[in-house]
């Protein structure tokens, strides 16, 4: 007799049922991608701050590992390609600058933050200019055949958009800092300035009246003086360029069908966005290098420990005033710790025998050697990720721009202090490197290291599926919240606190008539007795 298990799986696999099962196999989404073949990524990066391009080359470098025909139009071709990159290199913008001098951060008023956004609304419209005319975009646009999908960075324009529009592709946006406050309305996320600080304050989540009292007035200034300033100052020049009836670039943005951030929660701390807005804090932060031979022989050799300064790609240390210079030396002097500068000038005047500076730094490679101790930076977001992703302690020193919140983050987690650009001196300088090196504080550090490493996960495998998911469906239509259409009248519900004040109001003024009829009725009837 014929065993009834064996009668079980011949059924199964009958010619009909294999058909069956081929076709729900075929079915799958990563199928589908691998049906479809590689995708035409465009990646349009206009503004020349070397730092932001920093988290913009790993995905577009990645999405052409994976297979993917990827154009990139920025200031920095990549010098050793890989198969499937190609570049198109912005030239012609010389008077673009990519460095800051320190003078400029000499004398910062509590109006320094206005001062910066018109420096990036300047900045924003030269890119944008400039960007327009050049040959690159011009070789983009006579390209035969369409994209599959653009990604593009929104920083202090939205001039790019208008690219897109003529290009009819889905764009991904990408932020190399934190959301600035005028990206939370074309994503349908909330902007709570009473716990969400604004790019360019010095606040952290948990903020007192006062905080938040300026919080909440820079929040919604600044995202005014963008629609008001910056987004006609775009309209003009895309119109220009393509015409009067391209819409403007305040409307296109809302078709933005993703926005990748450079931030983490273990860092910046959570914040409520939709799934639209994907976390890829520390996507640039590769596989560790070999040292050069002398920075290893000084980072093992360092029985008390190393201390890393470095200011970033765009500060100058050697543009420092000598008070300002010779404070940190002095300091530096008294450690038992070796200190090593990134130091832009072949000589240091007084150099002390404990200092050693280099031109460029392998920085990320530096923090995660076991011997450093402390990294005194200027808190821009490339570098205090990498003391994230290593567990070292941060003095910072924010100067401009998102280096104040990223620093106030750094403070609320317990792994950093500030030491403020103008209160730099020898003794201001000894008291937040000697507070930095507290044990609590390498504890705190290693505690956000441990959730910065722990991910689902990694950042570069999450966006190329994001990248390929937002092609192959169109722009993603299904993640895109409703709110992004709304008024700000409707999305805060003001009519219907309207309706509800007016229903009170006339309740109220329905009881003081009747109030004011019925005394007045007394009044009357006492009249007559009288």
């Amino acid at each position: 007799m014929k065993d009834p298990h064996q009668a079980i799986i011949g059924t199964m696999w009958s010619p009909r049922v294999a058909l069956l099962f081929l076709a729900l196999a075929l079915s799958q989404p990563d199928e589908l991608v691998e049906a479809a073949g590689p995708l035409k990524v465009l990646g349009l990066f206009p503004h020349p701050g070397v730092s932001h391009f920093h988290f913009f080359h790993p995905i577009m470098k990645g999405l052409a590992e994976a297979g993917h025909d990827v154009s990139v139009v920025s200031h920095f071709p990549d010098k050793h390609p890989v198969a499937h990159y190609k570049d198109f290199p912005l030239t012609g913008m010389d008077k673009l600058t990519n460095s800051v001098d320190l003078k400029f951060f000499e004398k910062r008023t509590f109006y320094s933050h206005f001062q910066e956004f018109f420096l990036l609304y300047d900045w924003g419209k030269q890119t944008c200019n400039l960007t327009l005319r050049s040959e690159a975009l011009q070789q983009i646009l006579r390209r035969p055949g369409r994209f599959d999908v653009i990604i593009m960075e929104q920083f202090n324009t939205d001039c790019m958009m208008g690219v897109a529009h003529q290009l009819q592709a889905p764009v991904i946006a990408l932020s190399s800092c934190v959301m600035m406050p005028w990206h939370y309305e074309r994503m349908g996320a909330p902007l709570i300035p009473s716990h969400i600080p604004a790019l360019f304050m010095a606040q952290s989540q948990h903020m007192n009246f006062g905080g938040r009292l300026a919080n909440w007035f820079s929040t919604h200034a600044l995202n005014w003086m963008y629609k008001l300033l910056s987004v006609p100052a775009a309209d003009a020049m895309v119109q220009y360029k393509f015409g009067h009836d391209v819409p403007s670039v305040g409307e296109l943005v809302k078709n933005t069908s993703m926005f990748f951030v450079n931030q983490h929660y273990s860092l910046s701390g959570p914040k409520v966005t939709p799934p639209n807005v994907i976390e890829l804090g520390g996507i640039h932060i590769q596989k560790s290098k070999p040292l050069p031979a002398d920075l290893q022989r000084i980072l093992d050799n360092a029985e008390e420990g190393v201390i890393l300064i470095s200011w970033g790609s765009m500060i100058r240390a050697n543009s420092l005033s000598a008070a300002k210079r010779d404070g940190i030396i002095r300091a530096v002097a008294r450690l038992k710790q070796k200190v090593i500068w990134k130091w832009e000038n072949e000589t240091l005047p007084n150099q002390p025998p404990n200092m050693h500076i280099m031109k460029w730094l392998p920085q990320r490679d530096i923090l995660c050697h076991p011997n450093v101790k402390v990294f005194m930076s200027h808190g821009g977001l490339m570098g205090t990720s990498e003391a994230a992703y290593c567990g070292v302690p941060v003095v910072a020193t924010p100067m401009y721009g998102d280096q104040f919140v990223n620093t106030a983050a750094l403070v609320e987690r317990g792994m950093g202090t500030i030491l403020n650009f103008e209160d730099i001196g020898e003794n201001t300088v000894m008291r937040a490197l000697k507070k930095a090196l507290d044990k609590k504080f390498h504890d705190a550090a290693k505690v956000v290291s441990h959730s910065f490493h722990h991910r689902p996960q990694q950042a570069l495998h999450t966006a190329i599926w994001w990248v390929e998911h937002v092609a192959h469906t169109g722009g993603a239509p299904l993640l895109k919240p409703s709110a992004v259409e709304m008024s700000r009248f409707v999305y805060y519900s003001l009519d219907v606190y309207a309706v509800l004040a007016l229903v009170l109001g006339s309740i109220i003024a329905s009881w003081v008539w009747l109030l004011r009829l019925c005394c007045g009725s007394s009044a009357a009837q006492k009249t007559k007795k009288d």
